[in-house]
């Protein structure tokens, strides 16, 4: 894994102690009414809307928020038709960009994406280019307080399923096939508390940054991760975790 999963570790901290959260209310609401038109309205039937019920309820997202969300979704109320688009692009130092969107207006958000990536001296970049440099993965974050015993855990993981185990400072990592990893949530939750799971884009290699180009990459990710319309940024930057943590203490 790059730096870019500690990246998405600390902002997961940050918005869960965030009392501002009307950003993230737009994105979970939009991927509800989403998944709920792809898939259906019974979470236990549709894992891409149980991820999305989830992510409602660590937000505090009100339950009939939620379930008018739901119904949007299902044509039972009617409401917005978003595009799912994915956008290809580059920060600075060739870092890849792969940007997921919830979109009603096509125009609006290639717009603002392409305004944050001449902000800060990326690029889009043509479809194909970049897609190529990331594979489909589940992912399962696990606070280390909540593992008694590692080597247990670690055992059950990869019973259960798994493909690998990172260990951070504070974290397990938990990479799953994306077809295993409801199987290996359902094995873990009702002995482990589970900080995040969800299906996610993992990059095949990584790119090393530091200095002024450390601090450009987490801009352009950070502004895009801010757009309404844009739900996920993955990306394959690399950076030492002391860099990235004093860069996030600076741009938030």
């Amino acid at each position: 894994m790059s730096g870019h999963n500690k990246w998405a570790n600390i902002k997961h901290r940050k918005e869960a102690q965030d009392s501002k959260r009307s950003a993230e209310f737009t994105k979970v609401i939009r991927e509800l009414t989403v998944a709920a038109r792809a898939g259906g309205g019974d979470p236990d039937m549709n894992p891409r809307l149980r991820v999305a019920v989830e992510k409602a309820r660590e937000a505090n997202m009100p339950k009939d928020t939620v379930e008018r969300a739901i119904k949007r979704g299902t044509g039972e109320l009617e409401g917005v038709s978003y595009e799912e688009i994915m956008y290809e692009g580059y920060a600075p130092a060739g870092v890849a960009l792969y940007i997921s969107t919830l979109t009603d207006n096509k125009n609006r958000t290639i717009a603002d994406i392409r305004h944050v990536l001449t902000k800060y001296g990326g690029s889009l970049a043509e479809g194909g280019s970049v897609g190529w440099q990331f594979e489909r993965k589940g992912v399962i974050i696990i606070s280390k307080d909540a593992v008694s015993d590692p080597d247990e855990f670690m055992m059950r993981v990869i019973d259960a399923g798994a493909e690998d185990i990172k260990e951070d400072e504070d974290v397990y990592t938990i990479m799953t096939p994306p077809e295993m990893l409801y199987k290996v949530v359902d094995a873990l939750k009702d002995d482990y508390k589970i900080d995040s799971y969800e299906p996610t884009f993992v990059p095949k290699m990584s790119v090393h940054v530091s200095g002024k180009d450390a601090e450009k990459v987490l801009q352009v990710v950070n502004s895009l991760e801010e757009l309404d319309d844009v739900q996920e940024v993955y990306s394959n930057f690399d950076i030492d975790d002391k860099e990235l943590e004093e860069i996030m203490s600076r741009i938030g």
